[in-house]
């Protein structure tokens, strides 16, 4: 089967705990590596301001953790949105998005993973997808600028109107019409679409550089192990399909906030038995 995946822990669902305590739990979970959730009581980021990213970088070196990729705050209410509507909301937006791909920057992350963005539901959507495509071609050159890969994922239906589906994102990147835009496919996203694992390398190969990669049973984003997901399938399809990139756990799920190292060390553990299984055909 050649290379395994690199396993990245997220931090979404430590909201409730320090940032300390995230890197220290994935360190015990056996994780090597992590991509950063921007919550504001871990790592705040907006358009006047960040948060030092030396902070960020001794906890990762302290606990042998290597960060993978930056993920900021951009659905709605947050006042980061691709798709903001008149200028003073536009300038913030652009803002914001260069101080997280500074703090990408900073960490040595490499990586950032943004979304299409929202429009108003009393407008015409077309007018917000100009916008988010015009916004995301200036975040993609800065980004460029800055040695910085950005991503896009697609959302979820009760997210956004923009792009939902891996249809959707395959038009929006012919819109935007720069290849140093790659994506990030949320199997969250691709489930509430309906789109599978070879469907997105179909439409996108090479250009997936990244993934969100959680259970999912009746809502999306579970601990592996929670959901109904056939993980050895996936890891399956992703070998069959090329895939060497990052598999980001992106657990959000409240009922995990009171003991989130839980749901850290169970899906290390299902994703290694898995990968044993998957091993064992392959090789």
């Amino acid at each position: 089967m050649g290379e395994t995946w690199q396993i990245a822990a997220m931090n979404c669902h430590y909201r409730f705990y320090s940032l300390e305590s995230f890197f220290r739990d994935a360190r015990d979970a056996g994780y090597a590596a992590a991509e950063v959730w921007c919550g504001p009581m871990h790592v705040a980021v907006d358009w006047a301001r960040r948060d030092d990213s030396q902070e960020l970088v001794d906890l990762a070196e302290h606990y042998g953790i290597r960060i993978i990729g930056i993920c900021p705050e951009q659905t709605n209410p947050k006042p980061a949105n691709m798709a903001a509507r008149g200028e003073g909301a536009q300038a913030r937006t652009l803002a914001t998005f260069k101080n997280v791909i500074d703090l990408a920057r900073d960490t040595r992350a490499g990586k950032i993973v943004v979304t299409s963005g929202w429009g108003f539901l009393d407008e015409p959507r077309e007018d917000a997808w100009e916008r988010s495509v015009a916004m995301l071609r200036n975040v993609v050159s800065y980004a460029a600028e800055q040695g910085v890969v950005p991503t896009i994922e697609a959302l979820q239906r009760d997210e956004t109107n923009l792009v939902r589906s891996a249809e959707e994102l395959e038009r929006l990147l012919d819109d935007v019409a720069d290849d140093r835009l790659g994506v990030c496919l949320d199997l969250g996203a691709a489930w509430r679409a309906g789109d599978t694992i070879p469907g997105y390398f179909k439409r996108f190969g090479t250009r997936i550089k990244h993934m969100h990669f959680s259970d999912i049973g009746q809502v999306s984003h579970l601990a592996w192990g929670d959901g109904a997901r056939d993980l050895p399938s996936d890891l399956a399809a992703l070998a069959r399909c090329g895939y060497t990139g990052p598999l980001s756990f992106e657990i959000v799920n409240a009922r995990y906030h009171t003991d989130p190292a839980a749901a850290l060390s169970q899906s290390a553990r299902q994703y290694r038995a898995a990968l044993d299984m998957v091993k064992e055909v392959y090789q």
